[in-house]
């Protein structure tokens, strides 16, 4: 059986100072659920990823990634044709990351309803979906939809990260109605302190809640208690990554049976061993180093 099943869109990341001043930069690759896919497998877990990527050689490092970290990717799909999204990161000194996303017309926002497997996602313990995927147009949407309703027809346990990125909305009331939907279906909802309005009708006593709030730490309302874990205090190279990571190392905890303050404790560790890597992924720990 899978333990946790996941879909989105793989992609190429180029990270760099000014890109109008560098001459020199960083590839990778990238994607909120390939970096919970490649934790959970380091972590011992079985998990499965659902995506498309283009024809191309980001494609095929991102396919070789996932499969190199033991990640199930039975259910990707290469389309012919199609490029690979990529994300540009350009650093520079007090200020905030800025992120360009090119990803109009990739591959991984073709992802459809008809590519979903009901079956496989029947029978797995626990889906995984971000707000971001559900932000890449109707298709993906749809897609995601039909994932979660696969999910809630088996009884099977669903996670939810709203990761909202304001590029690929047209509105904010858009999101706020998609996101909205989404994270009342969830059974876990993972979400950072500046998302809280946008699911307003889904922060209710039954829900187990994790917010993320920065440096602060993390907090979670489950079984109508709230838990709460501080940050570690780490050299902090790149904050991408980190969301995902501890959203991964809290359902590792999960499964695995551990208290929602254990579930907090391991969430953090692996996000501060996101922020300590230049690569969203790369750093993350296996359970030997846990």
């Amino acid at each position: 059986m899978t333990d946790v099943y996941t879909l989105g869109e793989p992609l190429g990341v180029v990270s760099s100072g000014r890109v109008r001043h560098e001459s020199e930069a960083r590839l990778d690759v990238c994607g909120p659920e390939l970096t919970l896919a490649v934790a959970l497998a380091r972590l011992g877990h079985r998990c499965a990823y659902l995506g498309k990527v283009g024809d191309d050689e980001l494609g095929a490092r991102a396919l070789t990634v996932l499969r190199g970290e033991g990640v199930d990717v039975a259910d990707m799909r290469v389309s012919e044709g199609l490029r690979t999204g990529l994300l540009l990161r350009e650093s520079r000194v007090a200020r905030d990351l800025k992120v360009t996303h090119y990803r109009t017309g990739s591959a991984g926002s073709r992802l459809a309803p008809g590519n979903v497997p009901v079956d496989r996602i029947g029978a797995s313990k626990m889906l995984h979906v971000t707000g971001l995927t559900a932000g890449l147009g109707i298709d993906a949407l749809d897609a995601v939809r039909a994932a979660v309703s696969a999910a809630r027809n088996a009884d099977v346990m669903i996670s939810f990260s709203v990761e909202y990125v304001p590029e690929l909305w047209p509105s904010v009331r858009e999101a706020e109605e998609v996101l909205g939907e989404l994270a009342c279906a969830a059974h876990l909802l993972f979400l950072r302190q500046d998302e809280l309005d946008l699911v307003k009708p889904a922060l209710t006593p039954e829900r187990e809640v994790v917010v993320d709030r920065g440096a602060k730490g993390a907090s979670v309302r489950a079984d109508r208690m709230r838990y709460d874990v501080q940050g570690w205090q780490v050299p902090i190279v790149d904050t991408a990554g980190a969301g995902e990571a501890f959203a991964a190392g809290y359902i590792s905890a999960a499964l695995d049976g551990l208290t929602p303050q254990e579930r907090l404790h391991r969430g953090a560790l692996l996000s501060a061993a996101a922020v300590t890597s230049v690569s969203d992924w790369q750093g993350l720990p296996t359970r030997a180093e846990l």
